[in-house]
């Protein structure tokens, strides 16, 4: 029963389940689990890994995801190499030939989505569509489109609409912009001090009219908006989010284990829930931090349930 998951995504430590984690997934019920390089080894593999989840909550639609991006963020790269399809790649290639721009955007999209659908994953964070700056850290460097903001929103459209015709559920991330970051949010807190009449007008504006049914957030404070909390343990953000990007469906944190966030586990997964977050993300495969999020996390709301179904109609 979908209702009796709980609204937090976990990832795994290796190619199968242990007996830890079986016994973790059965107790706790998470809505969806996250594939990392470290869980892909073989296509056999792989599958088998998915059919175990599957099995284990009776669904064969259950939400697996991964962040196959191409280019530098590629969690396939065992299996196959998408090095050269980056974000700039398709940003570049479509103010110079947009006739061989939809050509390589078909092959690679319907390509990666195939083998996705093969290996029982159904979720790509992707597109990745925060605005591409110099003076940026290079976190997000390449894997964003373009400098430009209308060439990021179309081709975001573009991934998402393909994406969704093969069957797959794509991401946008990093709501609401995470491209005038100057640290690595893995390992800093970026702080960003544009007033929001800027921000709505550049780095969240990507972000609107995009018919995804996922978001991930940006750990980054936005000082303008509120000086003390990133975007995931933000209600001053997230209203943002709702009111002036309006986006409607399903907001995912980014890892709460990443250095951006400064508090506990335990604390981080409660104010990204209290922010507004509707799912809280958790990366590292640590059992004993999952238990923390797990025991913190509530059960799917209407909300989610109603969202849920909706992403089951574009998956099956």
């Amino acid at each position: 029963m979908i209702k009796s998951r709980r609204a937090f995504i976990v990832g795994l430590k290796g190619k199968s389940l242990t007996k830890k984690e079986i016994l973790f997934l059965k107790r706790y019920k998470p809505w969806g689990i996250i594939l990392f390089s470290r869980n892909i080894y073989s296509i056999d593999q792989v599958k088998n890994l998915t059919s175990h989840i599957k099995k284990i909550f009776s669904d064969n639609n259950y939400p697996i995801l991964i962040d196959q991006e191409g280019g530098r963020v590629s969690r396939l790269g065992k299996i196959l190499t998408t090095k050269n399809f980056s974000g700039s790649h398709f940003g570049n290639l479509y103010k110079k030939d947009k006739k061989k721009f939809n050509h390589h955007l078909d092959i690679y999209i319907n390509q990666i989505s195939f083998l996705l659908r093969d290996l029982g994953i159904n979720i790509n964070n992707s597109p990745v569509l925060d605005l591409r700056r110099k003076i940026s850290d290079i976190i997000v460097g390449d894997r964003a489109f373009s400098n430009n903001k209308k060439i990021v929103s179309i081709i975001g459209k573009l991934f998402i609409n393909k994406f969704h015709n093969n069957k797959i559920a794509a991401v946008i991330k990093h709501i609401p912009g995470h491209g005038l970051a100057k640290v690595d949010s893995h390992k800093k807190t970026p702080v960003v001090s544009q007033n929001l009449n800027y921000l709505l007008k550049n780095d969240f504006s990507t972000f609107k009219n995009q018919k995804s049914l996922f978001a991930m957030t940006a750990h980054i404070i936005f000082k303008q908006i509120d000086k003390i909390n990133t975007v995931t343990h933000s209600k001053k953000a997230i209203s943002i989010i709702r009111k002036k990007i309006e986006f409607k469906n399903i907001i995912i944190s980014d890892d709460i284990s990443m250095k951006a966030l400064k508090l506990s586990i335990t604390q981080n997964t409660i104010k990204a829930f209290n922010a507004g977050c509707n799912l809280v993300l958790h990366c590292n495969g640590r059992l004993s931090e999952m238990i923390k999020v797990a025991e913190n996390s509530p059960k799917l709301d209407n909300f989610l349930v109603k969202k849920t179904l909706e992403f089951y109609k574009v998956v099956s």
